[in-house]
């Protein structure tokens, strides 16, 4: 276990955002989490808040656990890998693929066949940060949503890229089918999230003093397709269904959404709700140049955008099927 130590000399701040900046290999997710867990002591005493607010002359100690063995099997898998070096991965993730283990998906998940495709001969070589269960996961797409997902080596580039998604300087872009059609070209949703009252499955717009976590996302629509519409969905916060519940709450469901699009019938078959993690642009953790990577769409969602656009008489959007990722 590593330990860092500090004496405060500056003015009063809270200790989360204190020790972010004084260390920079660790993002203000990761020290939170490390209070949560007891990891911090002010004055040899275990912090219990992240919102600490700190003297002139308190002592900080931070301990740092090491990471932890993986207890899981790695699983070959077929994964279409977008970008790849040694630091970080970008996977392009088919519907019906849960990111991690969770209770009812024990195995079979991406980070199973992570843990295949990432081996060295003396074990997986994905960062540890997030846990026995989590590791390299940055961040989660849902399980029948699909797109690109980045996924982290080294416990440096971790900190990295959500440090990146925490400063919004990540770009996350979705896009997605939705029933009915916006009353503008182009807006802002802000609703706070929480978990459902009697639904324990779903998400729910809930007020922040009940317990709603901030939630912002920024819509534009690409084309209007009659009764639907193509929307391009860019993330400010990354709550959990966030894109979902909102565009439940608009009005304007994602097409196919099980949960939040309940009484609209498409007659198609399809794998999962038409929402697709499109594109990912980021900075590279190590080297900082520009990685900007396109997943293309799966064919469900082509198949049934196509059928959409030949109905009302449009063209299709091949711009949406850039295969190639670029670097800078």
């Amino acid at each position: 276990m590593e330990k860092l130590e500090f004496s405060v000399e500056g003015s009063a701040a809270r200790i989360d955002r204190w020790l972010a900046n004084q260390v920079d290999s660790l993002s203000r997710s990761h020290i939170q989490k490390l209070i949560e867990q007891g990891h911090v002591q002010i004055n040899h005493k275990i912090c219990t808040s992240k919102k600490y607010a700190l003297q002139i002359g308190d002592q900080v100690e931070v301990h740092i656990p090491a990471p932890q063995p993986l207890a899981l099997e790695p699983e070959p898998m077929d994964l279409e890998i977008l970008f790849e070096d040694d630091h970080l991965l970008i996977v392009n993730k088919p519907a019906g693929l849960v990111v991690h283990p969770a209770p009812g998906h024990a195995t079979g998940t991406l980070v199973h066949g992570l843990l295949a495709h990432c081996q060295d001969g003396q074990g997986s070589t994905l960062s540890g940060i997030g846990g026995v269960e989590r590791p390299g996961i940055v961040h989660r797409l849902d399980k029948d949503t699909t797109g690109a997902i980045m996924v982290a080596k080294t416990n440096q580039a971790h900190q990295h890229l959500q440090a990146q998604i925490a400063a919004k300087t990540a770009l996350r872009e979705y896009v997605g089918l939705v029933y009915g059609r916006p009353s503008a070209l182009t807006g802002r949703m802000e609703f706070p999230i929480g978990r459902h009252r009697s639904d324990r499955i779903k998400m729910a717009v809930v007020p922040e003093e009940q317990g709603g976590k901030v939630a912002v996302t920024h819509w534009q629509i690409l084309q209007p397709l009659g009764n639907y519409a193509l929307v391009k969905f860019r993330l400010e916060t990354g709550r959990t269904h966030q894109i979902r519940v909102h565009c439940a709450q608009m009005g304007w469901p994602i097409v196919g959404d099980p949960l939040y699009s309940r009484g609209r019938s498409l007659k198609v078959n399809l794998s999962g709700q038409v929402l697709h993690a499109w594109r990912l642009s980021l900075k590279h953790p190590v080297f900082h140049t520009e990685i900007s990577v396109q997943a293309p769409l799966p064919i469900d969602f082509v198949k049934l955008l196509n059928r959409l656009q030949q109905q009302a008489n449009l063209k299709p959007m091949n711009n949406l099927l850039y295969p190639a990722p670029t670097v800078g």
